[in-house]
C-alpha cells in the first residue's frame, strides 16, 4: 500500500463520519436533547455493557481461525470494524477491516475469507437460535408477522428464492465460477475443522456469537428501563433480536434508519407506548452508535496509520 493510498484512507473515515451526521442530523440533535430525560444510571450501565459486544466480537474473530492473534490490536480492530461497518452497506466496512487485519497477522486471503465466512456464520446462528430460544420461552412475546408489511411475505419469500436459482444457475452454467467456489468451500471446511478440533477456540467462537446478540439486546433493555418502557425485559429482547434478523438484508450503512424503523415497530407489538418506544430506540441507536462513531473512526485512522490493518 502506498503511502499516498495510506494517508487518504486515514483521513477518509473523519471525512465519512462528517457526511453521515451532517445526513443525520436532526436525528443526532433529537436523540442527544433525549439524553437530559432518561435516568443516568442505566444509560452508563449501557455504555459498559456496549464496550463489552467488542469484546464479545474480539473473541468470535479469535475463535474463527487456529493462529493466535494479538489481543489488543484485535480488541482494537473490532472497535474500528464497528465505526467502519456504519460507513458502508450491509457488513463490508467491518469485514474490510478485519480482512486486512488477518492478513496482516500473515493468514492468507483464502484463508482470511474462509474465517471471516465462519465468523458470518457463526454470528447469524447465534442470533437467530437466541431468538428461536426466547420465542419458545416466551411463545406470545411477538406476534408473528408484526414486522413484515402485510402481504410482504409472499414476494420476499419469491425473491429469496430467485436468488437461490440465478446462484444456482451461475455455478451450473460458468466453470471458472464454480471451481472458485468449490476451492474456497474446500478452505472454510478445512478451517472449520481445524478451529473445531480445538475446545478454547470452539468456545470462543459460539461463545462470542451468542454473546454478542445478547449483549445488545441487553443495552436496548437497559435503555428501556431508564425510560421505564413498560416492557418486560425477555420482551424487549425479544422485540431487538427479531427486529435485527428481519433488516439483516437491508443494504444500508449500519443499518442507519432501517434498524430504527424495525425497533420502534418491534418494540410497540410487544406492548410499549409509541413515543416511549421511539425515544428508547434514538438513545439506543445514540449509545451503540453516535457516541462510539468519532472514537471508532479515530482509531481506525491510526490502525492504518500505524500499519496494524
Amino acid at each position: 500500500m502506498t503511502r499516498t493510498v495510506r494517508r487518504i484512507l486515514c483521513v477518509l473515515p473523519l471525512l465519512l463520519v462528517t457526511v453521515i451526521a451532517v445526513r443525520h442530523r436532526a436525528v443526532l440533535a433529537e436523540g442527544f436533547s433525549l439524553l437530559t430525560t432518561a435516568r443516568w444510571p442505566w444509560l452508563l450501565a449501557a455504555a459498559g455493557v456496549t464496550c463489552l459486544t467488542w469484546v464479545a466480537a474480539a473473541f468470535t474473530r479469535q475463535g474463527a481461525v487456529v493462529e493466535r492473534l494479538p489481543r489488543r490490536r484485535l480488541l482494537a480492530t473490532q472497535f474500528a470494524a464497528g465505526a467502519a461497518n456504519h460507513m458502508l452497506p450491509t457488513g463490508l466496512g467491518a469485514s474490510a477491516v478485519n480482512l486486512r487485519f488477518m492478513t496482516v497477522c500473515g493468514l492468507s486471503p483464502a484463508r482470511s475469507s474462509a474465517a471471516l465466512a465462519l465468523y458470518l456464520l457463526a454470528e447469524s446462528a447465534g442470533r437467530v437460535g437466541l431468538l428461536a430460544a426466547l420465542l419458545v420461552t416466551f411463545p406470545g412475546a411477538l406476534p408473528f408477522g408484526s414486522l413484515l408489511p402485510e402481504g410482504a411475505l409472499g414476494p420476499l419469500l419469491v425473491a429469496g428464492g430467485a436468488v437461490v436459482a440465478a446462484a444456482a444457475g451461475v455455478l451450473a452454467a460458468v466453470r471458472p465460477v464454480r471451481r472458485v467456489v468449490r476451492a474456497f468451500l474446500e478452505t472454510a471446511l478445512s478451517e472449520a475443522r481445524s478451529v473445531h478440533a480445538l475446545p478454547s477456540r470452539a468456545l470462543a467462537l459460539w461463545g462470542g456469537a451468542l454473546a454478542f446478540p445478547a449483549l445488545q439486546a441487553t443495552v436496548l433493555v437497559l435503555v428501556g428501563v431508564a425510560f421505564g418502557l413498560a416492557v418486560p425485559p425477555a420482551h424487549m429482547a425479544v422485540a431487538y433480536l427479531a427486529a435485527t434478523v428481519a433488516v439483516a438484508l437491508v443494504p444500508t450503512p449500519g443499518g442507519l434508519g432501517s434498524v430504527e424503523t424495525a425497533l420502534v415497530v418491534a418494540l410497540v407489538a410487544v406492548g410499549g407506548a409509541a413515543a416511549t418506544a421511539t425515544a428508547v430506540v434514538l438513545v439506543f441507536r445514540v449509545v451503540t452508535v453516535w457516541v462510539p462513531l468519532l472514537p471508532g473512526a479515530l482509531t481506525l485512522a491510526a490502525l492504518v496509520r500505524l500499519k496494524v490493518i
